[in-house]
């Protein structure tokens, strides 16, 4: 079975970053998209960033300039760089991954068709 395991989060300053790794275990092939998401209290989930099968990546408004998805598929581990972190970007971050493709389920990232889901890693960002 695919298990997720996300590690890297911790407390850092504001304008620091902060590096999220998320390890894969238990598949045969690669996935179509994989992604990082976040949930700060009080709030909706949300999609951070991505990245499918084409390598093509997508990132949320919030982020852009700042973060950076990647991943090393000998290693089978995604990974998020965060730079210049804000007190905003503090929230509980997760790896997910889906294999299934259907047109009908919009672009990679979309949060509700995402089949695997890591624990999470909780990110802090002080001041």
């Amino acid at each position: 079975q695919v298990q997720l395991v996300e590690s890297g989060g911790g407390s850092v300053q504001a304008g620091g970053s902060l590096r999220l790794s998320c390890a894969a275990f238990g598949y045969n092939w690669g996935p179509y998209c994989m992604g990082w998401f976040r949930q700060a209290p009080g709030k909706e989930r949300e999609g951070v960033a991505s990245i499918d099968a084409d390598d093509s990546t997508d990132y949320a408004d919030s982020v852009k300039g700042r973060f950076t998805i990647s991943r090393d598929k000998a290693e089978n581990t995604l990974y998020l760089q965060m730079n210049s972190v804000k007190s905003e970007d503090t929230a509980m971050y997760y790896c997910a991954a889906r294999w299934i493709y259907n047109s009908d389920y919009g672009v990679c990232g979309t949060t509700d068709y995402m089949e695997y889901w890591g624990k999470g890693t909780l990110v802090t960002i002080s001041s």
